[in-house]
């Protein structure tokens, strides 16, 4: 559907409720991708035959415009794992709601987010704060370099549980962004 012209941004993929089937997609329709190794680890299986060590690649990629993605692969060698977690993060990629959400700014631009956002992965809570304009990204290394991938220039962040374990701290900064888009139920409000 993009190469016959029937797709031509990522905005119609999404209102479409169509899913990314290939990174290539991502590479056609945002040509101006940034991304960012958020850590390298050497992980160790125990077999049969005795120990399988493989490295494991955490990445994050986005346009700084509102679409954002993360992945993670694991390979051998560092360089395949870092390109199975760039393809991972292509498939992953989701729109990410700005706006102007402090009411110490109220500017009506989209460098923050409109409302509060909670994300969790694993023992990982984050809280995304919108902020006002100048305050800048006040948190964590991982939350900072996938907000700045998402666009987002001023906000606060709150964290709770194991962060320095990388991949549930940058996957709960990634379910916090998805749920800007999220349809709240009643459910949801008692939580």
């Amino acid at each position: 559907m993009v190469q016959s012209g029937q797709i031509i941004s990522l905005d119609d993929i999404f209102t479409q409720g169509l899913k990314i089937m290939e990174p290539e997609i991502v590479d056609a329709l945002v040509p101006n991708i940034q991304q960012e190794v958020l850590g390298i680890g050497f992980v160790q299986k125990q077999t049969d035959a005795g120990e399988r060590s493989r490295f494991r690649a955490v990445v994050a990629i986005g346009n700084g415009a509102g679409y954002v993605g993360v992945g993670d692969g694991k390979a051998k060698q560092v360089r395949m794992a870092i390109e199975k977690a760039t393809n991972e993060a292509k498939l992953n990629m989701i729109p990410v709601r700005r706006g102007c959400g402090s009411w110490e700014c109220a500017c009506n631009q989209p460098h923050s987010l409109s409302f509060k956002v909670r994300g969790k992965c694993g023992s990982v809570s984050i809280e995304i704060l919108p902020g006002p304009r100048g305050l800048g990204l006040v948190g964590g290394e991982i939350p900072k370099t996938i907000l700045r991938l998402a666009g987002i220039s001023d906000c606060w962040t709150r964290s709770y549980g194991s962060t320095n374990t990388l991949g549930s701290t940058a996957l709960a900064v990634f379910d916090a962004l998805r749920s800007t888009y999220r349809v709240v139920t009643a459910e949801d409000w008692v939580k």
